[in-house]
């Protein structure tokens, strides 16, 4: 039995206890967390959304919030004076695991 969900412009084939990492919700971290926006769900046979299966949920329960390590960005032109351009980005992101899917 399995889901695709949509979060965060994004979408996630999710199983039942599977662990996930999604764009930061703003959710406290021991609590429950339900996706309404199911674009397809299988369980013996499958249903697809337009745009989303009605009725069907995914709930999660949130493990952790934090941050992805940190990424360089390095801007560079060349034989130009001084166009060196440093920058660091880390993502925050949302731990979560998967509990029940229907």
């Amino acid at each position: 039995m399995y889901a695709i969900i949509e979060t965060g412009g994004k979408q996630l084939k999710v199983e039942e206890g599977q662990t996930i990492y999604v764009e930061k919700l703003d959710v406290e971290e021991g609590k429950k967390y339900t996706f309404d926006k199911v674009v397809a769900l299988e369980n013996g046979d499958l249903k697809l959304g337009t745009p989303y299966v009605e009725g069907a949920k995914v709930t999660c329960k949130v493990e952790k919030q934090g941050k992805a390590k940190k990424i360089i960005i390095f801007k560079y032109k060349q034989k130009v004076g001084s166009t060196r351009r440093k920058q660091g980005h880390r993502q925050p992101y949302t731990k979560l695991t998967v509990e029940k899917i229907g």
